[in-house]
């Protein structure tokens, strides 16, 4: 004799009006807030574009000045565009499925939307321990150096 236990019995996930507004409402802010995100990536593209063109004029003028300076701050803010434009696409994909399961009540696109907003918080818990392994490292380097000056 088989016995089945509540929790096994449930195949599905059923989302009441209340639930669909509150996905609704979600999904218009991170909309929102991708939109925002992308005007933010291409102003840090505009600004390495710049300080490409001035580095490159100054470094016309002044042979004291290299372009080495500004190229190296201009190709940093293009990696951080692109690293931050991984997640802002997550966020904006997550928003369009979210917005076009709930019109259709489509149970695929209602699952895809959550897979992109798993790789979007995925992708951002990746970064963030990466940014603070990368603060801890630039805290000891600066307490190593701090240190060896002190024996002088």
């Amino acid at each position: 004799m088989e016995t089945n236990s509540p929790f096994e019995q449930i195949d599905e996930l059923r989302i009441d009006t209340a639930g669909k507004q509150f996905l609704t409402e979600a999904a218009k802010w991170t909309t929102f807030l991708a939109i925002l995100g992308y005007i933010g990536i291409g102003f840090m593209v505009l600004a390495a574009l710049f300080m490409m063109t001035v580095g490159a004029s100054i470094s016309s003028y002044n042979s004291m000045m290299p372009l080495g300076g500004s190229m190296v701050f201009s190709l940093i803010y293009l990696v951080v565009a692109a690293l931050y434009f991984i997640p802002i696409n997550y966020l904006y994909r997550f928003s369009s499925n979210m917005k076009s399961a709930l019109r259709s009540n489509s149970q695929t696109e209602l699952t895809k939307a959550f897979e992109y907003l798993k790789s979007h918080y995925k992708f951002i818990g990746i970064l963030t321990i990466i940014v603070f392994g990368l603060y801890i490292l630039a805290i000891f380097g600066v307490m190593i150096t701090g240190l060896s000056g002190i024996g002088r």
